[in-house]
């Protein structure tokens, strides 16, 4: 039965490059440039040979907690080939073991697993000068490969009935895009602690080796160092970590196997419209509505709403490094004109959805004025918390008022400009239940074309303010600085609602000739 299951496991990736030729280079081209890599880990490790014993078991055991530790987190965020998963083998009748078995076995010879599994292995090349340590880094080497492939399993079985729903999928892609956008902090803040303390490394490998993670790959070192003692301790931790995984993987397997995964859903109690109950019954009213529910639950929205919260973290980092307390005041007018610009792509979000607008008939004011209300319902007090706020960690009010203005300047106009801009171009976008960072042939160049042109014509909207905020700073008047206020708040509402006009009009003549291009594009 094990060999079976291998023989199939095998079978699949096989049939997989048979799918396209396209597929069959990009994977040849991919495993190479994996061999490359794994190549070079084999030098490394060789490499280790010459390098003093401390050095050699800090990489070793760093390396092989991330990687052990990528074992457990990658599953949940990305999708993994489920062909030999409990669901799918549920109506054979194979005991529970030696599914186990099968399934261990059938992980270790793919692609992930095997490179993991000789990498691992090849840890037994920073020991060759100590013969009997090799032996040692050898089977911790193959124990710690399963401890990997068993851990990714556990997670997924474990997980299962969450794993499996669109919204965790949708939620763990927002969830990485967090990382990605702080990804220059947190290299320059490791930089510049490595360099500050050259015994960080060695202590964070110290103590992972005594957790799960780090455990078992310490085990040879502490032999290396003349610390059986420690190497036995670590050796019970890895044990009892790779026991409590087995344990927990055999739970989620075999409750997969009797309880198959259902989607769910959720059914909102009489009355309960949400933001369609609040808001007017008219056509704004609920386009407005609907636009609300799409900002806080579709991922494509809510990759753009997660910018407002980490600007301002973004920016008070690079104070730290740049020692110019004045950044960090940018941060509401930047979130202001990020979120102005964002019409753009909301009615290439709809979809075919759109069709519906033109069905029904929807006014192209009620279309352009609901869409922007709804940006305003949570972008009006963002920029005003986020102003004040970098005032009072500065304990500087001086260019509060200008700020606000050129806020509201960036807010409002960016909000009529897209309005115009919407209404005349669409671009293929991530479908509604899509990959949020799915992109679509053709999307970045009509993206791109129509956001620049908004951004100059944004610009000479906003010009009064931006002239009156820079001389309210050079010359520290707050009397320019309120003055920017007053025409911020003036301007701001009349060129959006200029830009609900014209943009209404031009929805109102085109709105076909856009319903045939998002069906083309869908």
């Amino acid at each position: 039965m094990v060999a079976a299951l291998v023989r199939l496991r095998l079978l699949v990736l096989r049939n997989s490059f048979k799918r396209s030729v396209g597929q069959l280079v990009a994977v040849i081209l991919g495993g190479l440039y994996g061999l490359f890599v794994l190549g070079m880990i084999v030098l490394g490790l060789f490499a280790l040979n010459f390098a003093p014993t401390e050095l050699a078991r800090t990489i070793v055991v760093l390396g092989g907690s991330l990687v052990t530790l990528g074992w457990a987190v990658l599953p949940l965020f990305f999708s993994v080939e489920q062909t030999l998963d409990g669901p799918h083998l549920s109506v054979f009748p194979i005991p529970l073991n030696k599914l186990l078995v099968g399934l261990l076995v059938s992980g270790v010879v793919a692609v992930p697993g095997a490179v993991t599994m000789l990498a691992s292995i090849l840890t037994a090349g920073s020991w060759l000068r100590l013969p009997g340590v090799a032996v040692i880094a050898l089977v911790c080497g193959v124990a710690g490969a399963l401890l990997c492939v068993m851990l990714s399993r556990a997670v997924t079985s474990a997980a299962a009935g969450l794993a499996s729903g669109r919204r965790f999928k949708e939620a763990a892609g927002i969830l990485i895009f967090i990382p990605l956008i702080l990804l220059g902090p947190i290299i320059a803040g490791t930089a510049s602690s490595l360099r500050h303390s050259a015994n960080v490394l060695p202590s964070l490998a110290d103590a992972m080796s005594w957790t799960p993670l780090g455990a078992i790959w310490a085990i040879p070192s502490q032999v290396a160092l003349g610390d059986p003692l420690g190497a036995v301790f670590r050796a019970l931790i890895g044990a009892a970590t790779i026991a409590v995984v087995f344990v927990v993987w055999r739970w989620g397997l075999a409750r997969s196997l009797v309880t198959p995964v259902h989607a769910t859903s959720r059914v909102r109690a009489s009355g309960k419209l949400g933001p369609l109950g609040l808001l007017p019954g008219t056509p704004a009213g609920a386009i407005a509505a609907r636009c609300l529910v799409y900002w806080f639950r579709d991922p494509r929205y809510l990759r753009q709403l997660v910018i407002v919260p980490l600007m301002p973290l973004l920016l008070w980092f690079y104070t730290t490094f740049t020692h110019v307390p004045a950044i960090v005041f940018a941060a509401g007018p930047i979130v202001a004109f990020l979120l102005g610009v964002t019409l753009i792509a909301d009615v290439s979000f709809d979809s075919t959805a759109f069709v519906l607008h033109v069905a029904k008939g929807v006014p192209g004011r009620a279309d352009r004025w609901g869409r922007a209300f709804a940006v305003l319902v949570f972008g009006l007090p963002a920029v005003v918390v986020i102003t004040f706020l970098m005032a009072a960690l500065h304990s500087e009010w001086m260019p509060v008022p200008a700020l606000l203005g050129l806020s509201f300047a960036l807010l409002l106009g960016g909000l009529g400009v897209s309005s115009v801009t919407s209404a005349v171009v669409v671009f293929p976008a991530p479908a509604p239940g899509d990959n949020p960072f799915k992109t679509r042939a053709g999307a970045n160049t009509a993206l791109l074309g129509s956001t620049f042109l908004s951004w100059g014509v944004l610009a000479i909207v906003a010009a009064p303010e931006i002239v009156l905020l820079i001389v309210s700073l050079v010359t520290g008047d707050m009397l320019w600085g309120w003055l920017c206020l007053l025409v911020g708040v003036v301007l701001g509402p009349i060129s959006l609602a200029i830009g609900v006009r014209l943009g209404g009009q031009v929805l109102d003549r085109r709105a076909p000739q856009l319903l045939m291009q998002l069906r083309k594009d869908a």
